[in-house]
């Protein structure tokens, strides 16, 4: 028996902030640590169309399932078009950026372990 409770958040609950360094792309926190879910966060991105997210490095993991749209997402020195259904992983530290060449706006969860995440963004070349 778990002694953490169950938590249910209505979509309205979410709140959606602009992300730092990518310009057109917001983050709402669906479920985190302060929810009471002790090992991972469940987060919704939305990537407006026109969208750029600079090359980036995180400390931690990151899984992520595309809900809606197709955009482009460079992981090291691949590039892969992706769209609704699509899974991806990208392993903490590894180089990664988006990019919405669209016009309508791509949406993704990602899930990534609870904890500090240090994220680094890379001078572009």
């Amino acid at each position: 028996m778990s002694d953490t409770e169950p938590v249910v958040k209505r979509a309205g609950d979410i709140e959606y902030e602009s992300v730092g360094a990518a310009e057109g792309m917001s983050k709402g926190v669906l479920l985190n640590a302060d929810d009471g879910a002790p090992n991972f966060a469940i987060r919704r991105f939305v990537l407006e169309p026109g969208a750029t997210v600079p090359k980036h490095t995180n400390d931690v993991e990151h899984e992520q399932y595309v809900l809606s749209g197709k955009y482009t997402v460079g992981i090291d020195d691949e590039e892969y078009e992706v769209a609704a259904g699509d899974s991806l992983f990208i392993p903490g530290g590894v180089i990664h950026w988006y990019r919405n060449d669209s016009d309508v706006e791509g949406t993704f969860l990602c899930a990534v372990p609870n904890g500090d995440d240090t994220i680094q963004v890379l001078d572009e070349e």
